[in-house]
């Protein structure tokens, strides 16, 4: 069977190599070379594996139009785990080579410290990990996520971290129960002092660095997760970059995490916060509408294009997107993390 040359670009510019069959796929066999690309779900539903064919002949399997639409596709978009080569393929990939690993990833046991309803329908969910060989402490980039395996069965679900890095090990985050779901089912019942098994951190949905350039942060629902954890990394760090929050949600009881909103505006002053309500009640006070009303109206005036950092339902993201590239932000602006079934 003919083996091809597949070359990743990374946005750094470097590059990794590898040999992958055509009944294999990108993802598989980079596996099998130790190469540990960024991916989750590899089912094609995901969306966390994506980069862009520049050079070669491809076949890409059955992928969710949700991970990777039709316009993505049209550009050389794939997905790793559903693209088998045809000849030697070049790829860009859109995260640094740090992100690429060569050993296993990590996985970890954490004690379940606190679990507590924050708002309807949503669980804050405070883990503390056990000391290992490496110690006890969390290590992770603003923005990353930790798969969480379901007691009982051999199933993971990804869920973001809204804390920083810290030596005491404590891991947070703020989860959606979703009816019948396996995860919301065992946090119905969770327990101070369970035992959970981690794998990670994951994920390449972080800041970047890029000069004096504003930061905008765009999240609806639990997409404000993420973005809480850069943020309290800029304010942990002493960041003065201009930056705003935009946070979205239907009604005022699915609102969270208002009062961690607050303390981190005291250590950022610079920091402008917009509060979107798309159904609001007569006393609701800031703004009526949704995130993309709010960020039409502010990017239309500006001198200095900001970087925005993107986390939502794939509506949201593909909306922020072509509003972005409407109002000439470039792509190298645009950093975004779709939150999907998969």
């Amino acid at each position: 069977m003919t083996n091809y040359d597949i070359t990743i670009h990374t946005r750094d510019r470097q590059r990794v190599s590898f040999a992958c069959s055509e009944a294999e796929d990108l993802l598989s066999a980079a596996d099998r070379e130790s190469i540990l690309l960024p991916s989750q779900c590899r089912k094609g539903t995901c969306g966390a594996c994506v980069a862009t064919v520049t050079a070669g002949a491809y076949r890409l399997g059955e992928v969710s139009m949700e991970a990777l639409p039709e316009n993505a596709q049209a550009r050389g978009d794939v997905l790793l785990c559903r693209t088998y080569p045809r000849a030697d393929l070049i790829l860009e990939a859109p995260y640094d080579y740090n992100y690429i690993r060569f050993e296993r990833i990590p996985e970890r046991e954490a004690e379940v410290i606190e679990v507590t309803m924050v708002a309807t329908g949503m669980r804050r969910l405070l883990l503390r990990l056990q000391p290992d060989a490496q110690g006890g402490a969390a290590e992770f980039e603003a923005g990353q996520f930790m798969e969480i395996q379901v007691p009982g069965s051999d199933a993971r679900r990804a869920y973001s971290l809204a804390n920083n890095t810290n030596w005491n090990g404590d891991l947070e985050f703020f989860i959606t129960l979703r009816p019948g779901g396996a995860f919301s089912t065992y946090l119905e019942s969770a327990l101070v002092g369970d035992r959970l098994n981690l794998r990670g951190p994951l994920g390449t949905f972080t800041l970047r660095e890029n000069g004096l350039r504003p930061r905008w942060f765009v999240g609806g629902g639990t997409g404000l997760v993420p973005l809480l954890s850069m943020l309290r990394r800029m304010a942990d760090w002493g960041e003065m970059l201009p930056a705003r929050l935009y946070f979205g949600a239907r009604y005022e009881d699915e609102l969270f995490c208002q009062e961690e909103i607050r303390e981190i505006q005291d250590k950022l002053p610079q920091l402008q916060v917009k509060i979107c309500l798309s159904r609001p009640g007569n006393q609701w006070a800031d703004y009526r509408g949704s995130v993309m009303d709010a960020l039409r109206d502010d990017l239309g005036s500006l001198a200095v294009l900001p970087d925005l950092y993107v986390c939502g339902s794939t509506r949201l993201v593909q909306g922020v997107t072509e509003l972005a590239l409407s109002q000439g932000l470039p792509d190298s602006c645009l950093q975004f993390e779709r939150f999907l079934s998969a």
